[in-house]
């Protein structure tokens, strides 16, 4: 049979395999080369942004040349809050430069005006500022230490200024009033024949409740149960008028009785209508 020859094996020249070995050694530091590139470009980059920096200067060319300068701001959704306080916060006027405009600075700012829940303010290129306000409602008046302003249905204090144009709201007087009096005003919108009588919801002791009346007359709430207390005052309005009688107090703090005080010049009355005395404790 004839031999088979074995496939030689070409080796590799001396050149050859010195240069792999300094491929790989090129390899790590030209990639380290690259990093320290990119590195360098960000750093050259952000110091141009600056204040006088090329990308500055470029950048203020560039709205130069294509007018990109706010023509118009557009304030959505104002209806209380101060226009001069507005303005003032938003931080850009007609004929600045739109892109040197900070959109997160001036929501910032507007955002800490009182009156003012929520607002999106929107860079729309060309030349327009875009506002949309969520205004804080205003619930009730809040009386604390002689002084008036209004808060929210959260409690949260709205102004001080201009409290008399809301003189329609509900008053609340007291420390802790703004906390709880949407709880209470919630109860009293479900007796209207009570709460068009109420002239002040007064916080005691941080804790209960007393409704001025119109009239005069204190009614006393009782402490966490001012629901069960209304309906009881209801239903002894409508069969026996009690709010329209010569009263200076009515506690309703205890649930299976009720005190009454009786104003000094009614007791001499001959025909005046009795209080149903099966429900009554005279103080």
């Amino acid at each position: 049979m004839p031999r088979v020859k074995k496939r030689e094996i070409a080796r590799p020249s001396r050149l050859k395999l010195l240069l792999r070995r300094q491929r790989r050694l090129f390899r790590p530091l030209a990639l380290s080369l690259v990093s320290f590139a990119i590195v360098m470009a960000g750093l050259l980059v952000v110091h141009s942004a600056q204040t006088g920096g090329w990308a500055a200067r470029l950048q203020k060319a560039f709205a130069r040349n294509v007018d990109l300068r706010v023509q118009q701001i557009v304030i959505n959704g104002r209806a209380n809050t101060p226009e001069p306080l507005l303005r003032e916060a938003l931080g850009v006027a007609t004929g600045d430069p739109i892109l040197g405009f900070s959109v997160s600075g001036a929501r910032d700012r507007i955002e800490s005006l009182s009156w003012v829940e929520h607002v999106a303010v929107e860079r729309r290129l060309p030349g327009t500022i875009f506002v949309d306000l969520v205004e804080r409602r205003p619930f009730a008046i809040w009386q604390n230490q002689g002084k008036f302003l209004l808060i929210d249905r959260d409690g949260q204090v709205v102004t001080n200024e201009d409290v008399a144009a809301f003189g329609a709201l509900p008053l609340v007087v007291g420390a802790s009033a703004p906390a709880h009096a949407a709880d209470l005003l919630d109860l009293l919108e479900a007796t209207p024949d009570i709460r068009d009588r109420v002239a002040a919801a007064v916080r005691v002791g941080e804790r209960r409740w007393n409704l001025q009346l119109k009239n005069g007359i204190t009614v006393m709430l009782p402490e966490g149960h001012e629901a069960a207390a209304l309906k009881r005052l209801h239903d002894l309005q409508a069969t026996q008028t009690l709010l329209d009688r010569p009263l200076v107090f009515i506690d309703l703090r205890l649930p299976d009785r009720l005190a009454v005080r009786i104003k000094p010049s009614a007791l001499i009355v001959p025909d005046a209508h009795p209080i149903d005395t099966a429900n009554r404790r005279a103080t």
